[in-house]
């Protein structure tokens, strides 16, 4: 018998166990992307977010029982995209600069805000909004703080982390940089490549590091 709570949990994505489903799985998802970015959450539909990934509608509800547990999965891929890209970077850093781990920096939140618009449109529609958004801040500024532990000799973890949460904060000028014309666009983000870099620098001298 279920407990009384069960009937008010909220639906869950279901994991495909063979990769011809991980496949359906992966363009149900990409579609749902492309039409939370165009219409927003309540505007989207199931229907269309099938008809869009080539999907049956029973084979869509079957992986994703409910238009939530597709956007809470779209959520918790967008946060692991995240931290894998930051792992990935963090075990390069010893082999770079302290200028190139900047450049990196900087590309990795260009690559990020392509997805940002609709991660940021799923969480403000739906409730549990801020809990979402405290989890993927967690990931940033843990991966952020691996990087520069890895990147700077000497760094303390506590002096990492308050330094990941400058850097994200400077990092954010990324996606303003990424609405304006071309031409000023480039202008500001080598401005802020720049800023990074110096940041760096100057944190690993305080550090003792060369």
């Amino acid at each position: 018998m279920r407990s009384p709570s069960s009937s008010t949990e909220p639906a869950r994505a279901t994991e495909p166990k063979r990769e011809r489903g991980r496949q359906r799985v992966a363009a149900i998802m990409d579609a749902a992307v492309a039409v939370f970015s165009e219409k927003g959450y309540d505007a989207a539909t199931m229907t269309e977010i099938a008809a869009r990934s080539a999907t049956a509608i029973g084979s869509l509800y079957r992986f994703f029982p409910t238009k939530e547990a597709l956007a809470e999965a779209l959520l918790q891929r967008y946060a692991q995209q995240a931290s894998n890209g930051l792992t990935d970077l963090q075990q390069q850093v010893p082999e770079m600069t302290l200028e190139a781990v900047a450049d990196a920096l900087v590309d990795f939140v260009l690559l990020l805000q392509s997805q940002r618009s609709y991660a940021s449109a799923l969480i403000d529609a739906r409730s549990g909004g801020s809990e979402q958004r405290q989890r993927f801040r967690e990931v940033m500024r843990a991966g952020v703080a691996g990087i520069l532990g890895s990147a700077i000799a000497g760094l303390k973890p506590a002096r990492a982390k308050v330094m990941a949460v400058v850097l994200i904060h400077m990092l954010k000028g990324v996606t303003g940089a990424a609405n304006e014309e071309p031409a000023a666009r480039a202008m500001l983000l080598a401005e802020l490549r720049e800023l990074v870099r110096l940041y760096l620098v100057s944190a690993s001298q305080r550090a003792g590091g060369k």
